[in-house]
């Protein structure tokens, strides 16, 4: 019992120690976070230079989360610290997918493979807005190339089948990428069987008025129509 307060003392030292480290990482979290959300924000509205100042500074809170929480394992294991870094992650991957660039690794933006994954997996959502936002345009080519991208990240999330212990609980995150992939889909499908009406009565009206079409070629284009307005199922 003679050493109790000299143990205690050191204790009480290091509890100070990993106190004032997780105060600074909370901070640093939820600037790192708010970084993060402006630059998606920023790529979405095609505001490439501020998004590029933002994902620079969450680039350095990141770097710098990483190096601060070394000799605090369990601090960067914590919630907050991944859930930060899962958003840089997140902003990272979306940013380069929406602007065509290649993709950057975990070991790029410091962060552990399974909290890689699963900003990976939460980018489909942040696609979806794209791919929404350019249907309202009109259909494109881009569109499709996003879809394939969504595609693309649920084909890999899809066998990473390990247990939620070692992937963080990537398999949930995994089936609501798969329900936001087939709503894109549909919404696309859509799009395109509108485009395609809206061309097909364009050409006739454009042949109405230069006198191309005969009455029963007008029935006969009316019921084509007709039938391309009905569902695959029926």
């Amino acid at each position: 019992m003679d050493k109790l307060e000299q143990i205690t003392e050191q204790i009480r030292q290091n509890f100070d120690t990993q106190t004032a480290a997780r105060d600074q990482a909370l901070t640093q979290a939820r600037i790192l976070t708010r970084h993060c959300s402006l630059a998606i924000r920023a790529v979405h509205r095609e505001e490439t230079d501020l998004m590029q100042n933002h994902l620079v500074e969450a680039g350095k809170l990141a770097a710098s989360l990483v190096t601060d929480l070394e000799s605090f394992p369990n601090l960067f294991h914590t919630g907050y610290t991944q859930d930060a870094l899962k958003e840089y992650a997140e902003a990272q991957i979306t940013c380069a997918l929406i602007l065509n660039k290649p993709l950057p690794s975990p070991e790029e933006i410091h962060v552990i493979h399974a909290t890689y994954l699963k900003g990976l997996s939460e980018v489909v959502g942040e696609l979806r807005r794209r791919c929404l936002d350019i249907l309202r345009k009109g259909y494109s080519d881009e569109a499709e190339r996003l879809l394939k991208s969504m595609d693309d990240i649920f084909a890999v999330l899809v066998t990473m089948d390990y247990p939620d212990a070692i992937t963080n609980g990537l398999r949930r995150q995994t089936d609501i990428a798969r329900s936001i992939i087939e709503r894109t889909r549909g919404d696309m499908t859509f799009s395109l069987r509108g485009e395609h009406l809206t061309q097909a009565i364009a050409g006739l009206s454009r042949q109405l008025l230069a006198g191309e079409v005969l009455p029963e070629d007008l029935r006969e284009a009316t019921f084509l129509l007709d039938e391309d307005e009905k569902p695959d199922d029926e």
